[in-house]
């Protein structure tokens, strides 16, 4: 753990007596800053009402403090840099050192005071998204309230009123500064720690930036065609592992700030989208998924038995979005011969690999890239490697996993005889229906052109 000190390694008892003693109750709780990419252990609470804490994926959540019964929290907006994965990082802007900020953690009911810094250049508020409170604390800039000036301070104050999956971002030049990553995660816990009890319950938000190779800023004024799909403003390979214990019954809750819907597909388990924007599903109208589609702006939970062993790949399905810094440009080149071509471009630039004639497929070839730039797809797995980029991670499932270990086990190791294998024997020529014949080299498929309407 890094921080401005050593605090989640002690978290309980930093929050529960060390940050109001060092400031005062009368002024500003501590603004705890992380300064590591890697995924911190759940914080218990210390005070107020007991909940089961959630794990973020490459995250934190952030500690409190207790001042007549209400909740504090502090959060900064500031400038920060960003490692996306090892060998890439980024200028963005976040909260308390990160993009995403810290998860924020309550228990239904309870009475939330959050302090909100701006060390951004420019104005800023923050949304809290999906929640019920008042008119006044809703977060927008010129509507609700004014935009908060460069080194200014306001408070916002409500009730968590209904348990569930939230999420916080700027309603302040909104498509600035979330293309920048400020935004962060909220979960309101239920009064009743046992309702709907998991064994593990991660938490991420979905991102999308345009970093052009080479460079280290997110091109603010992209719409649509972003280069970077991120979980928690992390791409595989730099995306950690869901680590979890056999029979464990895991929830993953995920929110959604990029500008299109992700489909997101887990391997080998089925599972029951159990939570919405709108709360938690009643259980006798849930139905289960291998997939779920989640919708710009949506929270959704959704709940398994990690009952299957091994390593399961966890990622959004359209396969652009599981891709790093990739061009959109490049033509296909699946059946042209570019030998010629390569020799002739080798004598100008010796380096120069000609691609695509047999597919995409990145293999172990590696290319000479600018600095600051992550290959497409070169997460590394125990049988080679595993192309994928972008928004992809794993479920790592193991019954030696002890409850409450989210350390990282390792690869998987297979049962003997349990891997796809090469087939060695005879392969029979194909069936063709009678009369088939195939096609005239060069000729990929035969059209019937239009004869005319004969009415």
């Amino acid at each position: 753990m890094v921080s401005r000190r050593n605090f989640l390694a002690s978290a309980a008892t930093m929050v529960g007596a060390g940050v109001v003693t060092r400031v005062g109750a009368a002024s500003l709780p501590e603004a705890v800053i992380m300064e590591t990419a890697a995924t911190q252990a759940p914080l218990a609470p210390p005070n107020g009402r007991p909940y089961h804490p959630v794990v973020t994926l490459n995250g934190w959540s952030l500690p409190w403090r207790m001042n007549n019964s209400v909740k504090e929290f502090h959060l900064v907006a500031e400038p920060v840099v960003r490692e996306f994965a090892p060998g890439m990082k980024a200028n963005l802007w976040g909260y308390n050192g990160q993009s995403p900020g810290p998860t924020i953690e309550v228990v239904e009911g309870d009475q939330v005071r959050i302090f909100v810094t701006n060390k951004l250049p420019e104005e800023h508020s923050i949304h809290w998204h999906g929640q019920r409170l008042p008119n006044g604390m809703d977060g927008v800039t010129g509507l609700t309230q004014p935009g908060i000036p460069p080194g200014k301070t306001f408070v916002y104050e409500f009730t968590a009123k209904r348990p569930g999956t939230f999420m916080y971002h700027p309603h302040a030049d909104e498509m600035v500064q979330m293309a920048m990553g400020l935004m962060g995660f909220w979960v309101t816990h239920p009064k009743n720690p046992d309702f709907m009890r998991v064994d593990r319950d991660f938490v991420f938000l979905l991102g999308n930036y345009d970093i052009q190779p080479g460079s280290y800023t997110p091109k603010v004024s992209t719409m649509l065609d972003f280069n970077l799909w991120t979980i928690n403003t992390r791409v595989f390979p730099g995306v950690d592992s869901m680590n979890v214990r056999q029979g464990d019954r895991v929830r993953i809750r995920m929110g959604n700030l990029t500008m299109t819907n992700h489909p997101f597909h887990l391997h080998g388990h089925e599972f029951a989208v159990t939570g919405t924007d709108g709360g938690w599903i009643r259980p006798e109208a849930r139905f289960p998924e291998v997939t779920m589609d989640i919708g710009v702006g949506q929270m959704r939970a959704l709940e398994f038995i990690a009952d299957e062993p091994g390593d399961w790949p966890f990622h959004c399905h359209k396969s652009h979005h599981t891709m790093n810094a990739m061009g959109h440009n490049i033509p296909t080149m699946i059946g042209v011969d570019q030998k010629g071509i390569a020799e002739k471009i080798n004598r100008l630039v010796p380096d120069y690999m000609a691609m695509g004639e047999r597919g995409g497929a990145m293999g172990s070839m590696e290319m000479p890239l600018p600095d600051n730039t992550l290959p497409m797809a070169t997460g590394e797995g125990p049988f080679g490697n595993i192309e994928m980029g972008g928004m992809f991670t794993t479920v790592k499932v193991r019954k030696e996993q002890k409850p409450g270990d989210y350390s990282d086990p390792g690869w998987y190791k297979h049962p003997k005889g349990s891997v796809a294998y090469e087939w060695t024997g005879n392969v029979p020529a194909a069936t063709r229906a009678p009369g088939a014949s195939l096609s005239a080299a060069g000729v990929e498929y035969r059209a019937r052109k239009p004869q005319g309407h004969q009415h």
